[in-house]
């Protein structure tokens, strides 16, 4: 075979699949959905590249345009999860349904996200509150900034309990090691207080022990998964009735 006629498409499709999946599914969907070419059209298609889509830090109007006009509608019973900034939260899950979408994580997130967003006047309220079971917020707020860690507690945390009203699982995540953003802080706050009936996973930061075991006493009756980091691990106060 004179190998200076072997193209990439005349490779097997499994061939092509290996190769495809070093890159960027958002690269991959971009560049070969809708180019003339039925074979890379439904290769692109693949649950590989379209359960799971990223947008983070991404200013391309050209590429945000092709995929909220033209991409995401042809893909959109694939998608499970979406990996957004806040900004781009309306622009992509407002451009078609997305019946199969359960799980978002939010890079950037902030506390303004949650008077912005989770709210009852958001357009993205059904989406939120009737499709979303997994939550991954990346929680750029810092500790050392926020006044009131009870206020925090109960406007931010506490809301997404009640406002995403199908989750079951919780995670929020620090942007890097030396970085902390405002820990949990139940002591002193009513037992209603981040209480929730079907939530099983939670992963998140505390203030104080005393925190992680006010976690345990049964405001979470389906919790079956708890990682928590402790920021100050005094004595214990004794106060907590930890019956569960």
């Amino acid at each position: 075979m004179n190998r200076s006629n072997v193209h990439l498409l005349d490779l097997p499709d499994e061939i092509l699949l290996i190769i495809l999946k070093k890159l960027n599914n958002i690269d991959v969907l971009y560049s070969l959905l809708d180019v003339n070419n039925g074979r890379l059209d439904i290769l692109a298609q693949e649950n590989t590249f379209t359960n799971i889509l990223k947008f983070v830090s991404i200013d391309d109007n050209p590429l945000l345009d092709r995929f909220s006009n033209y991409i995401l509608p042809r893909i959109h019973h694939n998608v499970k999860c979406f990996i957004l900034d806040p900004i781009l939260m309306e622009r992509t899950l407002l451009a078609i349904d997305y019946p199969n979408l359960t799980e978002l994580k939010i890079f950037h997130f902030h506390e303004g996200t949650v008077l912005n967003y989770f709210t009852d006047k958001s357009s993205l309220r059904p989406i939120f509150q009737e499709q979303i079971t997994n939550l991954i917020l990346v929680n750029n707020d810092q500790d050392g900034m926020i006044s009131s860690l009870k206020t925090y507690t109960t406007n931010v945390y506490s809301h997404i309990l009640i406002f995403f009203k199908n989750l079951k699982n919780l995670s929020i995540i620090q942007p890097s090691v030396l970085t902390y953003y405002p820990g949990l802080s139940l002591c002193d706050l009513p037992s209603t207080t981040f209480s929730s009936s079907i939530l099983t996973h939670l992963y998140i930061n505390v203030k104080t022990f005393d925190d992680c075991v006010y976690l345990l006493d049964g405001r979470l009756r389906k919790l079956t998964t708890l990682y928590v980091n402790v920021y100050a691990i005094d004595k214990s106060s004794g106060i907590v009735q930890n019956t569960n």
